[in-house]
């Protein structure tokens, strides 16, 4: 049985949760998945300035995690990028 996933800190909750291309509709957009963690972890090295063990220690995961969940947001926003999809951050 594999370990139960621990709780970790999210103070980020956006107000915008779409992004889409200009000019195509939604309905016609495959829509790639971004979590909360995802969202929360880019925040926090990107937009914060933070090195990843305090943006580790600020969420409250190793920082192996971190720079696991880290990874996992940038190749879901790079595929959407590339490949035209819209990008959703779930509430």
């Amino acid at each position: 049985m594999p370990r139960p996933q621990l709780y970790r800190r999210i103070k980020f909750s956006p107000r915008v949760t779409y992004f889409k291309p200009q000019g195509i509709p939604l309905r016609a957009l495959e829509v790639v998945e971004l979590s909360k963690e995802e969202a929360e972890a880019l925040r926090l090295k990107n937009v914060t300035g933070l090195d990843q063990h305090e943006c580790a220690k600020k969420m409250h995961t190793s920082q192996s995690t971190f720079q696991r969940i880290l990874s996992s947001a940038y190749r879901k926003i790079s595929y959407a990028l590339i490949k035209g999809k819209a990008i959703s951050i779930e509430k």
